[in-house]
């Protein structure tokens, strides 16, 4: 349940200043079932003056319990799912998992602005310095593996262990001169124009390619496909239509060459989404050193559609 933070509710906080970046609060809400925070984002233009304020919804499961493997600390972003069966599976296995809803989207404040990669990813960098996290595990599923490639490129030093992209927006997904077997442009348009006039709909319809559900033979799963939907009508209508930019727009080559740290690049063959042979496949070459795992007939959705296989990959890369 979603509550509105009040004075009354503040039990602690964590105060942090980053250089001349965003001033980060990190205040816990509530004493529910579930460990939440709120983290207050605040970026200050040269002269001092705040350019921009938002709250970050987070999980941070079992940030204080003391028998946590040495380390073992995964953040995954997320857009308003922040109970992810990879968060199951890597917290009963002894991990600190910290799951975030992107600005615009989940529980976070639905901003006016920052849609944009880089502020994304400026968004985590303050996250992680604030609850100075150390070498700690970066996996994101579509626009997260984006926004996870490109803050692992730029992390400071000690920050990041290793990092996987799992159906990732990288390198590119719009077709350009560089990239001509890229997406369409026109594709994105009609994406923009159905969330910013047709949202619900849109939403629900979309769920089918999603988790390949329009495939022969698919079993479909009215409560999956709702769930998601769940999720995307909880976030800003216009942080989803312009954050479409974001993610279809951003090129990642030249931070998936910066990469420096272990990385798994998993993605579905059958992707409708987000097409591997011209994302995943070629990712898992750009990195220095990158594994790759792909997975015959898996969609965009196969986090949930295959959460056992890839569930059990990922901590098995993240154990290795």
């Amino acid at each position: 349940m979603t509550r509105t933070l009040a004075a009354t509710d503040i039990k602690d906080s964590i105060l942090d200043t980053i250089g001349d970046t965003p001033l980060v609060r990190l205040s816990r809400i509530g004493a529910g079932l579930r460990p939440a925070l709120v983290a207050k984002v605040e970026s200050f233009n040269p002269g001092g003056s705040i350019k921009d304020r938002i709250a970050v919804a987070l999980i941070d499961a079992a940030e204080r319990d003391g028998h946590l493997r040495p380390g073992g600390t995964i953040v995954e972003p997320t857009s308003g799912n922040t109970g992810t069966g990879l968060a199951i599976a890597a917290r009963l296995k002894g991990y600190r998992v910290i799951a975030h809803d992107r600005r615009g989207h989940g529980r976070s404040t639905q901003a006016a602005s920052g849609h944009d990669m880089d502020t994304y990813v400026a968004d985590v960098a303050a996250l992680t310095d604030a609850l100075d996290l150390k070498n700690a595990v970066h996996v994101g599923h579509s626009t997260g593996g984006g926004e996870v490639a490109r803050y692992v490129a730029r992390a400071k030093p000690g920050r990041v262990a290793k990092a996987a992209l799992v159906s990732a927006v990288a390198p590119i997904m719009l077709k350009t001169d560089a990239n001509p077997d890229g997406v369409p442009l026109s594709v994105f348009d009609e994406i923009r124009e159905q969330t910013a006039t047709n949202r619900a709909q849109y939403f629900y319809d979309f769920t089918m390619p999603f988790f390949g559900y329009n495939r022969d033979g698919a079993e479909v799963k009215e409560g999956v496909r709702l769930n998601w939907w769940r999720q995307g009508m909880t976030g800003s209508v216009l942080a989803h239509t312009l954050g479409i930019k974001a993610f279809s727009e951003t090129d990642f080559t030249d931070d998936l060459k910066a990469i420096s740290v272990p990385t798994l690049v998993m993605h579905g063959e059958d992707d409708q989404i987000v097409p591997f042979a011209t994302t995943g496949k070629l990712s898992a070459q750009i990195v220095p050193g990158a594994q790759l795992k792909s997975y015959p007939g898996y969609p965009h959705g196969m986090p949930t559609t295959h959460a056992d296989r890839i569930n059990a990959d990922l901590l098995a890369f993240i154990e290795g």
